[in-house]
């Protein structure tokens, strides 16, 4: 991120605009939206300027801006419609202390002005740091689709309405009063009685709200899936924006994370195979001692929570302590993965069943079928099975599998990083050594890309890197 969105309160604050034509004029209707002390500088002002001046709303200096004309000034708009002036004008600015923004000149701007969708006091503001102007627009023209009009007189009413909210106690029972008030309450009465009705609205459900008692805490179980953040389900999205508090494993993506609302507190138990891992009875205690404290917890695990997690023991534990809970399942990393190769996991004339395989150390993969899994046509997703590679290659070779059997791993699947290694079995491992694959991997055994499959007459034994 090169460019930091702020809010500035221009209340009172002095703004400068070099240009008097149409370019200047596009600014200060934007700028004229705000409460600031708009000066403009320009020797041949357009007819509208002069209007504006007449108005009261500007103050028109009808010359060329000079050495101090910018002093005091909170922002400088350099909009003369000529580069040479710009730059001029621009230098002066600069030295008068000013933050400079010259139009359409990205590069020695200070600053840029975003899209903005006014809903005052509700705004929001949408930048591309300049790359992509188009997209801006689009997304303010949606965003002024999806938000009602009315939505900034409820704002209004509600912040009048502040000092007396302030008898809640801060946290969650104010959100909920706020939410009840934005999302449920406020709109309907805003409908039947306009104004009126959404201010008395608010009296009454203050009362029910400081009458009302302590909410008790309880347990969302969360899949995040594989890690693309528009695969996440609608209902693990509304769980992570009113969490109190993430406890959350390693693999779950910044981009996931990001999604959660700011004020929750994040705590990081990460696990990692053959590695360094967070002991599950910490893991245990932490959920039941935040929900314990009236708080809403979300246990935010990647893929799906069913799948090769602790699940049972942490509902164990939160059904002990006497909270409630719910699962929220997601996308499985079989499932982006399989996704990612152009597959399905299971076909009528392959095979008819999949087989799921991990291992917490060598003897958890040693435990599996072994002589099942190396059977022409079988298909299985490890989980966890870089590091084990050599073992697994050694016990299907030892049970008669093909060397020619194909292998796919799949790492980051879904994400923007995602890198796939098609294989066999006899050049399984060296493929992964050669990749040098770091991320969360899924290996598939009996599954190629349908991409890879019309290559495999010709090169067999060819690792392509997808």
């Amino acid at each position: 991120m090169q460019h930091f969105p702020i809010f500035l309160d221009l209340a009172g604050r002095r703004v400068v605009v070099s240009g008097g034509g149409e370019t200047a004029l596009a600014k200060l209707r934007l700028i004229l939206k705000t409460e600031a002390r708009v000066t403009v500088f320009a020797p041949q002002p357009e007819a509208d300027l002069v209007r504006l001046a007449a108005e009261g709303r500007v103050t028109l200096i009808p010359r060329a801006l000079d050495h101090g004309d910018a002093l005091c000034a909170a922002l400088f708009y350099a909009a003369n419609d000529d580069a040479a002036e710009d730059a001029r004008v621009a230098r002066l600015a600069r030295a008068d202390g000013a933050l400079v923004n010259i139009v359409d000149n990205l590069a020695d701007s200070q600053f840029i002005t975003p899209a903005i969708v006014d809903r005052d006091p509700v705004t929001i503001a949408i930048g591309t740091e300049g790359a992509a102007p188009v997209l801006a627009r689009r997304i303010k023209r949606d965003l002024e689709e999806a938000l009602p009009s009315s939505l900034g007189i409820l704002a209004r009413i509600g912040k009048a309405f502040r000092p007396l909210a302030d008898a809640l106690p801060m946290g969650r029972k104010r959100r909920d009063f706020w939410a009840d008030y934005y999302f449920a309450e406020g709109p309907r009465a805003f409908d039947a009685e306009g104004e009126e009705g959404a201010n008395a609205t608010l009296h009454g459900l203050l009362d029910r709200h400081l009458n009302a008692e302590a909410k008790a805490g309880r347990v969302d179980f969360v899949g995040a899936g594989p890690g693309d953040p528009e695969l996440l389900t609608l209902k693990a999205r509304a769980a992570l924006d009113t969490a109190d508090v993430v406890i959350h494993d390693r693999l779950v993506t910044p981009e996931i994370l990001e999604l959660a609302r700011r004020e929750a507190l994040m705590i990081d138990v990460g696990k990692e195979g053959f590695g360094p891992s967070a002991r599950q009875s910490d893991i245990d205690a932490l959920i039941v001692e935040h929900a314990l404290q009236g708080a809403h917890v979300v246990r935010l695990k990647s893929g799906d929570p069913t799948v090769y997690g602790r699940l049972d023991e942490e509902i164990e534990a939160v059904e002990a302590a006497g909270i409630d809970w719910r699962i929220v399942p997601g996308i499985t990393a079989a499932s982006a993965a399989v996704a990612a190769i152009g597959q399905s996991l299971t076909r009528r004339d392959r095979n008819s069943d999949i087989r799921f395989v991990t291992g917490h150390d060598m003897k958890g993969f040693a435990e599996h079928d072994w002589r099942a899994l190396a059977r022409p046509g079988a298909v299985a997703a490890i989980y966890m099975g870089k590091r084990s590679a050599r073992f697994i290659q050694g016990r299907l070779m030892m049970h008669g599998a093909a060397p020619d059997m194909p292998v796919t791993v799949i790492e980051n699947a879904s994400r923007t990083d995602q890198r796939i290694v098609a294989t066999t079995l006899a050049r399984m491992t060296d493929a992964l050594a050669e990749a040098g694959l770091t991320g969360p991997a899924l290996t598939f055994l009996g599954l190629a890309p349908r991409d890879a499959l019309a290559l495999a007459d010709t090169a067999p034994e060819q690792e392509l890197a997808l």
